[in-house]
């Protein structure tokens, strides 16, 4: 009996050891843990990391990105942690030596779409500054400044004393009935020889003097008086009548510019008198004399012309209507002038063919009224140019050239191209400007349809 209960408490021995020795071989922290305790060296954090990005990334390469996935790994690494606590216990090993707890690591899902994705700034709008942030200081005001050359503030008796110019009578009076302004030229005298202020000037002795009249700012609107010949006493008493408001008149300036006459070059200009109207009594009117100041150098004034262009692209016409002129350059000494218009078409830089208007005798304000007309294609009409001169006519000599201008291709300005292109935008229907008048020279620099015409 007592030999068998030994085998019996024997053989009960061996089986629990063996079982503790089969759990012990299957536990798989057993070999990691007793060399962790034999060599005592603390475990790192870098391992556990290592270690446990391992297990992650192998579980995560099997499960999708996702929250949930993570979520549901999370859970199972917990349930095989409690089941391992459980059987540790249970078995009554030690819980220094056999138990190892594995790090819980709360890590956020990776993103992997975040590498190539671009951060998108929205476009920056420009703010413009408010009223409150604008400041007359800011402004920089010699940008805007215009350089104007003023008359010295001299008495008649300075300017007359330093320029010796002469001294112009002249008087002014206003109707109120039939609102008009009239402006009496009477005389002049003192005036400079020739010589003292152009050495070019074939006679040096006298002068051929006349006054031109204008109310500033209109110049256009001008009137002159016919040219005393070869005097430096130029008497006219001659009236000149502005239609113009009272109100409108006492905010504008008499101009009076007295020039020399000069058959074979520009009309030299001599002096001017500046008169604001606000200074006079107009209605009781006066008679005054005032002394001349040194004018400008102005551009040659030679007149204006108004034109009228028409092209019909059925019939294949183009039309040149000569209506009017005004302030013609004074060609002849004696009266007015007796002015006619040639019109040349030019066709690749060379002329084909030449119309002119009448002639209107003693006048450099004449009305014509007339038509010129050149049969071209419409091929024809983009190459052409259209040569407008005003001569003045002699009976007895070479007729006198007063001014030019150039329309189309080679047009001789801006005035002058503006007035083309109206025509060609709107065919079928007249179209009307005034055009300035050019000098030959002028003309012949920017122009070689002009160059083609004699």
């Amino acid at each position: 009996m007592t030999s068998a209960g030994a085998m019996t408490w024997y053989e009960k021995s061996s089986a629990v050891l063996s079982k503790i020795c089969t759990y012990v071989a299957s536990c798989p922290w057993c070999c990691d843990c007793w060399t962790l305790e034999k060599e005592k060296v603390p475990p790192q954090r870098i391992h556990i990391q290592h270690t446990c990005m391992e297990q992650y990334h192998t579980r995560l390469d099997s499960t999708s990105s996702n929250p949930e996935s993570v979520k549901s790994y999370r859970e199972r690494m917990d349930s095989e942690n409690s089941r391992t606590d459980s059987v540790s216990s249970g078995s009554g090993l030690s819980s220094d030596s056999k138990r190892h707890v594995t790090p819980i690591i709360d890590m956020k899902p990776i993103e992997f779409w975040t590498a190539n994705k671009e951060s998108v700034q929205p476009r920056s709008r420009r703010r413009h500054p408010s009223e409150s942030e604008i400041s007359v200081e800011n402004f920089q005001r010699e940008l805007y400044e215009v350089d104007t050359e003023e008359e010295p503030c001299l008495t008649d008796e300075e300017k007359l004393a330093q320029f010796q110019l002469g001294q112009l009578h002249f008087g002014l009076k206003y109707d109120v009935t039939t609102k008009v302004l009239v402006v009496k030229m009477i005389e002049a005298r003192d005036l400079p020889p020739p010589y003292c202020l152009d050495e070019t000037k074939q006679d040096m002795a006298h002068s051929n003097p006349y006054c031109k009249i204008s109310l500033l700012p209109d110049q256009k609107a001008s009137q002159q008086t016919t040219v005393q010949r070869k005097t430096q006493e130029p008497v006219w008493n001659e009236y000149f009548s502005f239609d113009v408001d009272y109100q409108e008149a006492q905010e504008r300036t008499l101009e009076i510019l007295l020039k020399d006459f000069d058959k074979f070059s520009r009309h030299r200009l001599i002096g001017k008198v500046l008169l604001p109207l606000s200074t006079v009594n107009l209605i009781k009117g006066g008679h005054m004399w005032k002394p001349l100041s040194p004018g400008n150098k102005e551009c040659q004034d030679l007149g204006e012309l108004l034109l009228s262009i028409n092209y019909l692209p059925s019939a294949g016409r183009l039309t040149v209507d000569v209506i009017k002129a005004k302030g013609l350059l004074q060609t002849d000494m004696i009266g007015g002038s007796d002015p006619f218009v040639r019109v040349t078409l030019v066709l690749m830089e060379k002329p084909v063919k030449t119309r002119k208007t009448s002639c209107k005798k003693n006048t450099i304000d004449p009305v014509f009224n007339e038509s010129v007309s050149f049969n071209l294609t419409q091929q024809q009409l983009l190459c052409a140019s259209i040569v407008v001169t005003v001569w003045d006519h002699n009976s007895k000599s070479k007729d006198d050239f007063v001014g030019r201008i150039v329309i189309g291709r080679h047009c001789t300005g801006p005035q002058e191209a503006q007035h083309w292109d109206r025509m060609l935008q709107s065919q079928r229907s007249p179209v009307a400007q005034w055009h300035s008048l050019k000098s030959r020279a002028d003309c012949d620099q920017v122009s070689v349809a002009s160059i083609a015409v004699t």
